[in-house]
């Protein structure tokens, strides 16, 4: 399923209950977002997001300080939680998604390949994954990030009905 199709029907699903999300997204470089937005009447149900690919972004947009505890580095599932659940919180939406990783060619600075991500939903009901493509090629590990975000969060709103 393609990245369109899967978005709208999340984006049906979210509006037939009446539901926001809010997007916190790294390594998948806005592509969550995009997709998201390409659904005809996505104001119902996107609040905003943000490509929180820096420090300097983690602060602006999250507000999270500049020092985490360890477990809750980035590219973690304990910070693309902690993500979710803020961005969620940040802009009041009922739904919060968030991804970070290493997209590649390279891994990043916390040992992690390419091809890395762990990916979070936080709203009625919390999930955390980590994807691991094996692949040191950037967009379409950009791409299976994005994937991958929109199937957590379309897990998630099937098992919070």
């Amino acid at each position: 399923m393609v990245l369109t199709e899967m978005s709208a029907a999340v984006g049906a699903a979210l509006r037939a209950r009446g539901e926001t999300i809010a997007v916190a997204e790294s390594s998948s470089g806005g592509l969550v977002s995009a997709a998201l937005l390409a659904v005809p009447g996505a104001s119902a149900f996107y609040l905003g997001g943000g490509v929180v690919y820096t420090g300097a972004a983690r602060a602006a947009l999250l507000d999270l300080p500049a020092v985490l505890p360890p477990e809750t580095r980035s590219a973690s599932e304990p910070y693309a939680l902690l993500a979710a659940r803020t961005v969620r919180a940040r802009l009041g939406a009922d739904w919060g998604l968030a991804e970070t990783g290493a997209a590649g060619p390279t891994g990043n600075r916390y040992g992690d390949d390419a091809g890395h991500a762990c990916i979070a939903v936080a709203g009625p009901v919390e999930m955390v994954v980590t994807i691991e493509t094996r692949s040191a090629a950037r967009e379409p590990n950009m791409w299976a990030f994005a994937r991958g975000a929109l199937e957590l969060l379309a897990r998630a709103l099937d098992d919070a009905r």
